[in-house]
């Protein structure tokens, strides 16, 4: 669960909640006053500095008077996927910005190999939201993107005892949903 700082701003300002009543709900969960004040400024401007924790979503959106679902987005990531970001990429275009619904379809009948992992990942992030409360059909993919990871490093020998070095490229997906508002 990651904080959507914009969702966060929009509604305090609506409510009109000051970052002192955020910190105070903050400090709840076992940080400090002066560090929990430091946090809901930060997280209310856009930074997430200190990594907002679980906790600190559901503190916040209690202040709210909403859910956990409204100001966060769920987010799930594989490590390590033994592909190329490049061709990993061609997958995760076809996902975002589609619902939930859509995106599970055309991963299941892609023909390409990143598919079962980015299907994972997406798995991952609905059950997370579902347990948060969310309608997992109102979903939409709002974030899906592929960094690259580390090589794995091979070798093949080659003519009067040289050696050719291959790199097995390696990729992580990260995959988040929101709930349509």
């Amino acid at each position: 669960m990651r904080l959507d700082s914009g969702r966060l701003k929009k509604r305090a300002d609506e409510l009109g909640v000051t970052p002192d009543q955020l910190a105070d709900a903050v400090a709840a969960t076992g940080r400090t006053e002066s560090d929990a004040l430091k946090a809901a400024k930060n997280w209310l401007a856009g930074r997430d500095h200190p990594r907002c924790r679980r906790a600190d979503v559901e503190r916040m959106a209690e202040v709210l008077g909403v859910g956990p679902k409204d100001i966060a987005s769920f987010t799930s990531e594989i490590r390590h996927h033994r592909g190329s970001s490049r061709k990993a990429r061609l997958v995760t275009d076809l996902i975002r910005g589609k619902d939930s619904d859509d995106a599970q379809n055309l991963l299941q009948f892609s023909t390409k190999r990143a598919a079962t992992n980015v299907r994972k990942a997406l798995m991952a992030a609905l059950t997370e939201a579902e347990e948060s409360g969310a309608d997992t059909t109102r979903c939409v993919v709002t974030e899906a993107r592929v960094d690259e990871g580390p090589h794995i490093k091979r070798f093949r020998p080659k003519d009067r005892g040289r050696a050719h070095a291959i790199l097995k490229r390696t990729s992580h997906i990260t995959v988040s949903v929101q709930e349509r508002g």
